[in-house]
């Protein structure tokens, strides 16, 4: 008998004579000294790409198991790549869980379907799941497509269908899908983006030319100041947020905060500043008007990079809250009045000397002389000396060597005025001369591992991939009309003007699209694209579905019901669906919407009528794939194990579904079959698409040799990659799907994979993966030099004019032969040039940015115009209008925020992350808890004018009472993380509370500003 020294002291404790067990031969065996084996030693080591927030923290994940037949790899650890330029090795509490993520109990390994009333899943066959959705579509477009409009415009759009994409997917599902939904007719169609960074494209493109972050993670630590407002970087991105750090304790920067919470980041700040959420434009406003009063501007910068010196046309004005041009019935400006004047041959004016009273530098003095320091602790309720000393910190950075930076989130967009809010930013940091240099830029940290690239690809209702624009059927009937009034003229002489080439990158992607059925004479099947007639967005398509005009809903790695506003509503809108198919690795509350759970979830599931399917997809370390982190970078990871299960890719699945509806159109007939049946389809395995073809695609290859028009030099032979989107063409000889792409699959290879992490200076690194568009690192950066071509400031040189081009350790953001005094100007994508204080077209609500309160406000008017309290030009349907609250019943100002330890609503489904942050919890300020008698730990219940949650209370002294208006405002915020799907203890969705209105450009829900009660549950 044998028993260990462990074993043996465990009978021996049960009360046993040790000298009897002796004697019995129970003595125990002798202890030898053993080395641990490293558990690594026969694991397969797998590079990867996190799939949580933005950063794109490198991965190293390692797995056991051949992946030879009856030999399933399986992963067995995971840890930072120390060799990844931005993480460097570090993961957040998100990264460090991610093992328990892809072995969570709660993955869905099989396909089920829920059945109309029935409170049950019921396990089902992929075939039968493709059959039954696939039967499903078919009916519903038959009966429902529209091939033309009334006009007899072909339009072919099919709304009784909508499709909601994940923003964590890959990019290579995300063109996928592209291509099949647009075959369909689908436009209703949205994404994760929408509800979140939707007002960063909207804004930034306005202002610069492109609607993304500026620079990039390792460049922040380059600033000499770093201002975090409308974010919390500590919190949401902590491995990113290292490189602000890194410029405080290497550079001496300030890191200075603003925010209406004592927030992770405001800990490590050298100057926190409070504000009322929702009143950011004032105290932005404010600086505006402080730097143009004290002269703290970068003039030769302002001069000649924006449009300062552009004459804006006679007839507009701005009075009393409004704009010139509104149309108080329509709820809608007519922007004619807000252009430029132009000359007899179609050029902007302008006035160098900037005396006349219409140049675009008048009209924004006079705009935000009224933004005083009075004005701006009135409404933000900051005290005087924090705003004053931000604005001398701002100031500083005028000098041309001196630069800030900013990181902003959600708390700037989630609101009716999100855009807004980051136009007034972008105007600062234009007056500061900070755009384009290294340590400068506007810095929009992206929540999402791939929002950034979803976007990209055009997942919205009115977009296609490259932000090139979706037609619509009043502006675009045919396809002369969509290039001609797509491309844009150019508004000065000498500008590169780079949108001049849209129908290149359009007749590309038309060719993706269609192939060898896309010729010059069928316009390159233009008219099987859908058209638009209006923007399908998130809450659209909540009102359409309430209304019973829509019958099926795909929902793809979306938890809608968590992340759509007025969740309660939400329930409704999805019971009146006829069909509902939910893809996703994890079980969410979207999927299983109809089952009660008591408070957080109190429906009749017998009187749910809607059948919901649930597939089972893979995650991120199951599939190889690419990704764009807030940066811009490409990213490739790979795959390192096989799904549990029968889940499989969504490209598995979207292959499947198409190639069965096609089939059927073959073998029935039925409504508009043209654009399903000539779509493209090369696949070498057609129904398993390889994520190395898609990508291949989006990247772009020639179809005949591409020739150089000047030298003749063939630039791609035919069927090669393309190394540049300069190669691309409109006369049918290229194919791409999404031309900003071009450069990250060459004839060379995978350069998403380059793994070269050598710094050329200032923390460039751009041997590693590659950067939109063409490699570059920071954006614009030919204003980094001033006009003849030397820089701004010597020690942050990134580019610079050598006598006959432009070179330095980026890619240069310019023509690289335009020499200094051409006439050429940093902003190509603009078709002035320059860079835009004043935003001429493209935003709903204004040129400038301008306060409006809140939809709920606490204060009940607007000081700075009492007869135009919250935005005119809002999103807001008839049924939500009457959900909204008043103070006088809901005086408190919530917002809702994001935890380090947890994602969305993924991570209550991880282990690790439960146990971090198992319970839902509120943060109320201890001078509120004082009234309201509330302690901590005690259950609370916050309610709103759409319903309520309840929670657990942390009293708190990092959120003060502010004195607003002459009157007390309290704020509470609110994690956003729970539900019944989870791990940790059930809580109530958030967007209970949160109000179905939408920013006036993007229909952005406002989130971080709205009214709510709290007292002891």
């Amino acid at each position: 008998m044998h028993v260990s020294r462990r074993q043996f002291f465990k009978i021996s404790a049960a009360g046993f004579g040790t000298s009897s067990l002796a004697v019995l031969g129970a003595a125990p065996s002798e202890a030898r000294a053993e080395v641990r084996q490293y558990k690594l030693a026969r694991a397969r080591e797998i590079r990867n790409i996190c799939t949580y927030c933005s950063v794109g923290c490198g991965l190293l994940m390692y797995s056991l198991g051949s992946g030879s037949k009856n030999a399933r790899a399986e992963i067995i650890h995971i840890e930072g790549d120390p060799d990844h330029p931005v993480s460097r090795g570090a993961l957040c509490p998100k990264g460090s869980g991610l093992l328990d993520f892809i072995h969570s109990p709660n993955r869905v390994k099989y396909p089920e379907v829920r059945e109309p009333g029935s409170k049950e899943w019921k396990r089902i066959s992929w075939h039968e799941a493709v059959e039954r959705i696939a039967r499903h579509m078919k009916d519903d477009r038959d009966a429902n497509v529209v091939a033309k409009n009334a006009d007899g415009v072909p339009v072919n759009r099919w709304l009784s269908c909508g499709v909601l994409t994940c923003s964590a997917a890959s990019n290579e599902t995300g063109i996928l899908t592209q291509k099949v939904i647009r075959a369909l007719g689908v436009v209703a169609t949205d994404t994760q983006a929408r509800i979140c960074h939707s007002p960063t494209v909207a804004a930034l493109a306005p202002s610069f030319g492109r609607g993304a972050m500026t620079n990039n993670w390792v460049d922040i630590k380059n600033a000499d100041l770093v201002l975090v407002m409308g974010g919390n970087a500590a919190e949401a991105h902590p491995v990113g947020f290292r490189w602000a750090v890194e410029a405080v304790k290497q550079r001496g920067a300030k890191l200075v905060v603003v925010d209406p919470r004592f927030n992770r980041t405001a800990a490590v700040a050298d100057l926190y500043v409070p504000i009322r959420a929702g009143t950011d434009i004032v105290f932005l406003g404010g600086v505006i008007n402080w730097l143009i009063a004290n002269d703290r501007i970068q003039k030769e910068y302002v001069l000649a990079y924006t449009n300062a010196s552009s004459i804006i046309a006679e007839g507009y004005g701005f009075e009393d809250g409004l704009f010139s041009g509104f149309d108080k019935e329509q709820g809608r400006y007519d922007r004619s009045t807000w252009n430029y004047e132009f000359d007899a041959d179609g050029k902007v004016r302008t006035d160098p000397t900037l005396q006349h009273p219409r140049c675009v530098w008048n009209l924004l003095k006079a705009h935000y002389a009224r933004y005083t320091e009075d004005v701006v602790a009135n409404l933000t309720g900051s005290p005087r000396e924090g705003f004053r000393r931000i604005c001398e910190l701002l100031g500083a950075t005028s000098a041309p060597d001196k630069v800030a930076t900013v990181l902003y989130a959600l708390g700037w967009t989630e609101h009716t005025v999100g855009v807004q809010n980051i136009r007034t930013m972008a105007i600062i940091q234009l007056l500061l001369g900070n755009i384009g240099m290294a340590g400068g830029g506007i810095n929009a940290l992206r929540g999402h591992a791939n929002v950034q690239g979803i976007t990209d690809l055009g997942l919205l209702s009115t977009n296609l991939p490259g932000y090139v624009p979706l037609p619509s059927e009043k502006n675009h009937p045919t396809f002369a009309d969509y290039v001609r009034k797509v491309t844009p003229a150019p508004l000065r002489d000498g500008q590169l003007n780079y949108w001049s080439n849209t129908s290149k990158f359009f007749v590309s992607q038309l060719k993706w699209f269609w192939g060898d059925k896309a010729t010059q004479e069928n316009d390159w099947g233009y008219d099987w694209l859908p058209k638009w007639d209006k923007l399908y967005d998130t809450l659209h398509l909540t009102e359409l579905m309430q209304q019973g005009k829509m019958n099926g809903l795909i929902v793809q790695g979306f938890n809608a019901m968590g992340s759509f506003p007025d969740s309660n509503r939400v329930v409704q809108a999805f019971s009146k669906l006829k069909y509902m198919v939910v893809i996703d690795p994890i079980a969410t509350e979207t999927a299983s919407f109809w089952q009660n759970h008591g408070a957080s979830n109190n429906v009749d599931s017998s009187q749910i009528m809607t059948e919901v399917f649930r597939l089972p997809s893979t995650l991120f370390a199951e599939e190889d794939g690419s990704t764009v982190n807030s940066g811009r970078w490409m990213q490739w990871h790979f795959k390192g194990a096989e799904p549990p299960g029968e889940a499989k890719p969504d490209l598995e699945f979207l292959a499947e579904l198409f190639l069965r509806l096609r089939e059927m159109y073959e073998k029935e007939g039925g409504s508009v079959p043209e654009p399903i049946l000539n779509l493209a389809w090369p696949y070498k395995d057609p129904l398993s698409p390889s994520p190395e073809e898609l990508t291949k695609e989006m990247n772009g290859r020639a179809l005949a040799d591409v020739v150089d028009a000047k030298s003749g030099a063939v630039l791609a032979k035919k069927g090669e990659q393309l190394a540049s989107f300069a190669h691309l063409r409109d006369d049918g000889s290229t194919l791409c799907a999404c031309w900003i792409y071009t450069g990250s699959w060459t004839q060379a290879g995978n350069i998403m994979a380059r793994r070269d992490n050598t710094d050329v200076g200032l923390g460039n690194t751009p041997g590693w993966a590659f950067s939109w568009p063409a490699n570059r690192r920071v954006l614009y950066n030919r204003a980094s030099c001033d006009p003849s071509g030397k820089p701004w400031d010597p020690k942050r040189k990134i580019i610079g004019w050598n006598g006959e081009r432009w070179t330095g350790g980026d890619v240069p953001d310019f023509k690289v032969d335009a020499a200094p005094g051409s006439g050429m100007d940093p902003f190509i994508m603009t078709a002035e040039g320059q860079a835009r204080l004043f935003a001429v077209d493209k935003l709903a609500d204004g040129p400038l940015p301008e306060h409006y309160e809140p939809m709920e406000s606490p204060i009940g008017t607007n000081p700075l115009h009492p007869e135009v309290v919250t935005s005119p030009t809002v999103r807001l349907f008839k049924g939500e209008k009457e959900r909204l609250g008043t103070s006088a019943e809901f005086p408190y100002v919530a917002t809702t925020y994001r935890l380090t330890e947890h994602f969305q609503f993924w991570t209550k489904q991880v282990r690790l992350n439960a146990i971090a942050q198992p319970e839902q919890f509120i943060e109320v300020g201890e001078a509120l808890a004082r009234e309201k008698g509330i302690a901590a730990g005690d259950t609370v219940r916050v309610s709103s004018k759409r319903g309520h949650i309840e929670a657990k209370a942390v009293v708190t002294k990092r959120i003060k009472a502010l004195t607003v208006n002459e009157q007390t405002v309290h704020q509470i915020g609110i994690p956003v993380h729970w539900g019944w799907e989870t791990l940790a203890k059930k809580g109530y969705l958030t967007n209970v509370l949160t109000p179905a209105v939408g920013d006036s450009n993007t229909q952005c829900p406002e989130y971080k500003a709205f009214l709510v009660n709290i007292e002891k549950a």
